[in-house]
C-alpha cells in the first residue's frame, strides 16, 4: 500500500522533479486533464467531478507519505496540486489553449500566494491539510477563470 501511496502522492513521480515539484505536479495534472479531454471530451465541470473523486485517495496518499517521511507537508507530495488544478479547470467556460494556460497560471498564483483562507487550511492535520489548501486555491482559480470566460476573454 505504501508503493501505491507513493505513486499517487507523487502523481506518477512528478513530485520527484528536483526543482519546483509543485509546478511539475500541476503540469502533470494539466497533462492528465488534457489527455482525458482529448480522448473522452470531458466538459469543464467533469474536472470538478474528477477532483472530488480524487480527494479521498489524495488525502490518504498525502497522509501516508507525510507519516513515512516524518514531515507535515513533504514537497514530493503533489497529488494535492492535481486536485487544485482540476478544480480550477472546472471553472472554464470553454476549453482551448488560452483557458488551459490561464487555468494553470491562476492555480499556481493562488497556490503560491495563499490568500485567506487558503493558508489557514494548511493548519488542518495530516493529509487533509496538505490537500485542503490546494483545493481552496483551485476554487479561487475556478472563480477567476469563470469570470474571465464569462466576459469572453479567452
Amino acid at each position: 500500500m505504501k508503493a501505491l501511496a507513493r505513486l499517487l502522492g507523487t502523481w506518477f513521480f512528478c513530485g520527484y522533479v528536483p526543482k519546483a515539484p509543485g509546478t511539475a505536479g500541476s503540469l502533470g495534472g494539466l497533462f492528465a486533464a488534457w489527455l482525458l479531454y482529448g480522448h473522452l471530451v470531458i466538459a469543464p465541470i467533469g474536472y470538478a467531478v474528477l477532483a472530488v473523486l480524487l480527494l479521498r485517495p489524495a488525502v490518504w496518499a498525502a497522509d501516508v507519505m507525510a507519516r513515512e517521511r516524518n514531515q507535515s507537508d513533504p514537497q514530493v507530495v503533489v497529488v494535492d496540486e492535481v486536485v487544485g488544478q482540476w478544480l480550477t479547470l472546472a471553472g472554464a467556460t470553454a476549453l482551448n489553449w488560452k483557458s488551459w494556460l490561464l487555468g494553470f497560471v491562476l492555480f499556481r498564483l493562488f497556490d503560491i500566494w495563499k490568500p485567506w483562507p487558503v493558508r489557514q487550511m494548511e493548519r488542518l492535520s495530516g493529509g487533509l491539510g496538505i490537500v485542503a489548501d490546494d483545493a481552496m486555491a483551485g476554487l479561487y482559480g475556478a472563480l477567476v477563470l469563470f469570470a474571465v470566460g464569462w466576459f469572453n476573454l479567452y
